[in-house]
């Protein structure tokens, strides 16, 4: 039932017998992104019961072509206006509603998934089980999908961990990779606390406010009892770490660098850019839209939550030595956790002003997906010929792959915030302004200073790609062809990224738009 069916019949809500107040019309098209991706993961894991080893190839067509699908049941729902699973009674608390945020963010993830299917397609035929791959990888993305349209604390934490749980076995699927069982330990381990610590924070907002629709805890939380009061900040405070820990933001970070790189190469790249976006849509959602009385907890908390967080990653990042095994994949890792500083500097300046600052932080993690895919599209390139994935093996890139490292470069360089790379230098322009608006000068100096730091080894990598490679002088260069789909993940991205750049007012008008 939408929103609008529902104002528009009040009175028949309202006369509803108790015993029917749970029985509600559903709107079908509101959930059908998440529910495409479910409905299909499902399948498959039947499917792969029964198809012979020759064919289990049909399941990677068949699981990207449902996440193009989901992607196609956006469209529909861009008016922004549609909700579904609403109190009787009461039309403004609902459990799912499919505004501009919501689309937005269903469409990072479920374009993050569909660029991760792409990246996945060679793995799943030379070294990863099918069916439990394809199966893991949609049932994450169905979760992703559901978490920006919840709007109650049990939606949220159940789609939390539906995105979550997959994600565990997908890190350590590598059979007989010692190193992979361990990234997936530390990952389970870590986001087990996480959500311990998160649901003993919504059990605290519970037992304070008496309901767990987002809009009514606002509402609520505005007039809590003295006597509840510490409970209700102790819920709040509890709730914010443990998203922290989802989001990597320091010093909650540490699972991040062994994950990555006892990951498949493909779960990676899903981890840093789909993983990421559920950890900050539900910090948004339970910072902006449930505990907007409670800024002043939140609000400095974030604030040095990003300083720390975007720190720590660029000097571990500069700290990478080129040589060292898998130091591709690291600084990969580490830049990620300085991104996700820069990701947190809007939703802390939301505390500090009235206007809306929550597109800022959409419009970054839109411009990081893109680039970040198409980088560890790069970086599962190049391990294909160098297992070791070490920067200096990309020095030469040019020479055999001349496209291939003109579109790293270009990845590395919205990374840095250089032009080429226009898109990345309007994002953190976007992110600086919101800090300063908001009265964050010292956050927009760190920011600043972070910045300048993260061009040394965004720089040096990219200079890397276009020495001339090691070996004889006059020894011809050997080239090996890209398979298909991986191909094809590198040229969407890099489309999508000179689009942008091309075109850099979009993401300022994006930037300024109310999402909720």
């Amino acid at each position: 039932m939408t929103a609008a069916a529902v104002t528009a019949a009040p009175a028949t809500l309202a006369a509803a017998p108790a015993s029917g107040d749970l029985v509600q019309t559903v709107d079908w098209a509101a959930i059908a992104p998440p529910t495409i991706a479910a409905v299909v993961a499902l399948a498959v894991l039947v499917a792969d019961l029964f198809l012979p080893q020759a064919r289990k190839q049909l399941l990677a067509q068949v699981a990207t072509a449902s996440l193009a699908a989901a992607l196609l049941a956006l469209v529909p729902l861009r008016s922004g206006d549609r909700s579904t699973f609403c109190l009787t009674g009461n039309p403004g608390a609902c459990s799912y509603t499919a505004d501009h945020f919501t689309l937005a963010i269903q469409l990072l993830v479920l374009g993050g998934a569909l660029l991760t299917a792409l990246l996945s397609v060679t793995n799943t035929r030379e070294e990863l089980p099918a069916g439990e791959f394809w199966f893991l990888l949609l049932s994450s993305a169905a979760g992703a999908a559901l978490l920006p349209a919840s709007r109650d604390l049990a939606t949220l934490v159940v789609a939390l961990e539906v995105a979550s749980l997959p994600a565990f076995a997908l890190v350590g699927l590598k059979r007989g990779d010692r190193m992979s069982g361990e990234a997936a330990l530390k990952f389970f381990l870590s986001s087990v606390t996480a959500t311990a610590v998160t649901l003993l924070g919504v059990s605290f907002v519970y037992a304070s406010t008496g309901t767990l629709h987002l809009t009514e805890i606002a509402r609520q939380l505005d007039d809590v009892p003295a006597q509840l009061g510490t409970l209700a900040e102790a819920g709040v405070a509890l709730t914010l770490v443990g998203f922290a820990f989802k989001t990597a933001a320091a010093p909650f970070h540490f699972w991040v660098p062994d994950t990555y790189v006892g990951a498949p190469l493909p779960v990676a790249a899903y981890l840093s850019v789909v993983g990421k976006a559920v950890g900050f849509t539900g910090l948004v959602l339970v910072t902006v839209v449930a505990f907007p009385s409670y800024a002043d907890v939140w609000g400095p908390a974030l604030a040095v939550l990003a300083a720390l967080t975007m720190t720590v990653g660029n000097v571990a990042a500069l700290r990478q030595v080129p040589t060292r095994a898998r130091s591709a994949v690291r600084l990969l890792a580490w830049s990620s956790v300085g991104q996700a500083g820069y990701l947190l500097v809007p939703i802390a300046a939301a505390a500090y002003s009235s206007d809306d600052r929550i597109g800022a932080t959409v419009a970054y993690a839109l411009m990081y997906a893109v680039v970040n895919l198409g980088a560890f599209a790069v970086a599962a390139l190049v391990a294909r010929t160098h297992p070791a994935n070490r920067i200096a093996d990309y020095r030469g890139l040019y020479a055999t792959r001349p496209v291939t490292a003109l579109a790293m470069g270009f990845f590395l360089l919205c990374l840095a915030g250089l032009p080429p790379g226009v898109i990345g230098l309007f994002a953190k322009v976007v992110v600086f302004s919101a800090a300063v608006d908001a009265g964050l000068g010292w956050l927009a100096v760190v920011m600043g200073v972070n910045v300048v730091a993260a061009l040394y080894y965004y720089l040096r990598w990219t200079a890397v790609l276009f020495r001339a490679p090691e070996g004889a002088a006059g020894e011809a260069p050997v080239r090996h062809r890209a398979p298909a789909p991986l191909a094809a993940a590198i040229a969407l991205t890099a489309v999508a990224g000179v689009l942008l750049s091309g075109y850099p007012q979009g993401v300022l008008r994006f930037a300024a738009t109310t999402l909720f």
